[in-house]
């Protein structure tokens, strides 16, 4: 289920309804660190999210309770500071839950995910400078 929520925050973000920043899905919630375009909500960009989620669930996977609590709460990321204060703490909360040992080690989080893509560029970097060419079916 946490694999599948995170291709729905994959969707929103390809379909240009959401920035998100850094995510964290825990055993029982989820943190999110998101931008919604100017001609949106918040509030909507959640109902997508939740919306699309439970739907895929209920197809893909044959859930057939209810998944999300009504509503959600909200803390406005006031400036640069604040927006890294968010980070770190949507990093570390499996961390402190005792889930990882690190942001980077909890396979359902952004943190992750960043380092895959870092360590992936890297490699891409380092076979481009040695003239290497690999070719993926």
């Amino acid at each position: 289920m946490a694999s599948l929520l995170i291709d729905v925050l994959r969707s929103m973000m390809r379909a240009g309804r959401a920035t998100i920043h850094d995510f964290v899905v825990m055993p029982n919630h989820v943190h999110i660190l998101i931008t919604v375009p100017g001609d949106s909500s918040l509030e909507k960009a959640m109902q997508l999210m939740k919306g699309g989620f439970s739907f895929r669930a209920k197809k893909e996977l044959g859930f057939a309770g209810e998944i999300w609590q009504r509503g959600f709460s909200d803390v406005r990321v006031l400036d640069e500071s604040s927006f890294h204060r968010h980070q770190e703490y949507i990093g570390n909360n499996p961390v402190k839950a005792g889930l990882s040992i690190s942001p980077e080690d909890f396979p359902f989080g952004s943190a992750r995910l960043k380092k895959q893509k870092r360590a992936g560029a890297e490699a891409q970097s380092n076979a481009a400078a040695s003239g290497t060419t690999e070719v993926v079916p």
